[in-house]
């Protein structure tokens, strides 16, 4: 260290002498405290987040009723295994998800720690509720770290080395209509998409032994890509003729972000299983899995679950945050927040040929930059500039899709429209000096 490096140049030295290289660095911001949309970094700097620690933070950083509740909770007890001794957070957020969230008449729900560990446990469910082994995912999907989560996950960069991956997956192209549909309409699209699903059941897999599709509505690392309307609903009456059992990943989607409490209830298509983390506990650890009472039961006691189920403090703090979302009208703020950033790029998109796409639902919003006008052309090197100068003008942003080529709004709600405008206004001269 020397004396001329700032405290996040050290920190990210100190960083970088400790912590395995696994650990991805996807933005050089370092933070000392966050509040809001604002985050404070080691040197004093202030930085509009547009990250949202990876979406997790849709309620702003540390809302004051979250913060209080975690302490309220902290002082009466902090963990004694939801197994072993029950204990009234952990039943009464199920019963609110059941009630933003409902599967039918009946809905039942399993608290966990991870997005990853959802993932885990909403396959094993499925397994068991069909007796099948076989699960069917999508090109560009992510569904976590874990070995079933990698093994359903499409981006390679993720599974360097790290197979072998579990057994009976098997992988769909996920209908991308921006960048798969060539001269189709939105119609002809699905209906080409939707005879490739048909086609798998025959030259695949055989449709009587999957258990479950999962799949991302509005798919989050893979690019914020939207699955068009009827698509899922030929999706839905395929899973309901088969006996499959069809799993919304809803993990980055989920808790306002797209303006419902689940992207999946934009389409009117109700999932048989669903999956949630992230913003439902504003940074705390901790995760979900809902679905119709009949097939969460098939699970057997003790088969799914884990020591740290739905921790206390993590339970107090999600209570908190869903009903801070409701009093703050989160669902609509988002809405709104979306219609501001989309009516902006797309009028920039005019005087910008590489952006290809503006798209998403809500205040999910990803911006797809391109070569040649043509979408087989990411351009990823323009997208990693943009990150980088951003960043040294006090924006934080990621890339996400499968050449890292979009960039991903995921800014919190409680985002003032001053401190929106003036984060797309840096946006939009990075893109120009870059252009």
């Amino acid at each position: 260290m020397t004396e001329e490096q700032t405290k996040s140049q050290q920190l990210h030295d100190r960083r970088k002498n400790i912590v395995a290289n696994g650990v991805g660095v996807f933005n050089t911001a370092t933070v000392s405290k966050a509040k809001g949309a604002i985050i404070t970094d080691v040197d004093g700097k202030e930085h509009i987040d547009f990250a949202g620690g990876i979406g997790v933070v849709n309620a702003g950083h540390c809302p004051p009723p979250v913060v209080k509740a975690i302490q309220e909770q902290a002082e009466k007890y902090l963990h004694t295994s939801f197994n072993v001794v029950t204990y009234e957070p952990y039943v009464k957020l199920c019963e609110e998800l059941a009630e933003i969230l409902p599967h039918g008449d009946h809905t039942k729900a399993m608290l966990i720690s991870t997005g990853a560990e959802a993932v885990e446990n909403a396959i094993k469910i499925a397994r068991q509720a069909t007796k099948r082994p076989a699960v069917i995912c999508f090109t560009e999907a992510y569904h976590g770290r874990t070995l079933m989560g990698m093994s359903l996950t499409s981006k390679v960069n993720y599974k360097f080395f790290s197979g072998p991956f579990a057994p009976e997956v098997y992988r769909i192209p996920f209908p991308n209509f921006y960048k798969y549909h060539g001269t189709q309409s939105m119609e002809e699209f699905v209906e080409t998409e939707l005879n490739r699903l048909k086609d798998s059941a025959h030259s695949m897999v055989d449709i009587n032994s999957v258990a479950a599709i999962i799949v991302e509505p509005i798919q989050g690392e893979g690019g914020f890509n939207p699955i068009p309307q009827k698509y899922m609903e030929g999706l839905r009456s395929f899973c309901d003729e088969h006996g499959v059992m069809l799993i919304f990943d809803e993990i980055q989607s989920g808790f306002c972000r797209t303006g419902h409490w689940a992207s999946w209830q934009h389409y009117g298509v109700q999932p048989d299983i669903s999956t949630y983390a992230k913003s439902m506990g504003s940074g705390l650890p901790i995760a979900a899995v809902l679905g119709r009472a009949e097939i969460m039961d098939a699970a057997l006691p003790g088969t799914i679950g884990g020591t740290y189920i739905g921790s206390p403090v993590c339970c107090a703090a999600a209570l908190a945050t869903i009903q801070f979302m409701k009093d703050e009208k989160l669902n609509e703020r988002a809405v709104y927040i979306g219609k501001i950033i989309t009516e902006r790029l797309e009028k920039f998109r005019k005087e910008c040929p590489e952006i290809g796409d503006v798209r998403g639902l809500g205040a999910m919003i990803g911006i797809e930059f391109i070569r040649d006008n043509d979408p087989g052309k990411p351009h990823t090197e323009l997208c990693a500039s943009i990150v980088k100068g951003c960043a040294e003008e006090g924006l934080i942003l990621i890339s996400a899709g499968t050449f890292k080529n979009v960039l991903r709004i995921l800014c919190p709600l409680v985002i003032t429209e001053e401190q929106l405008n003036k984060a797309l206004d840096i946006l939009e001269d990075q893109i120009r000096k870059h252009t």
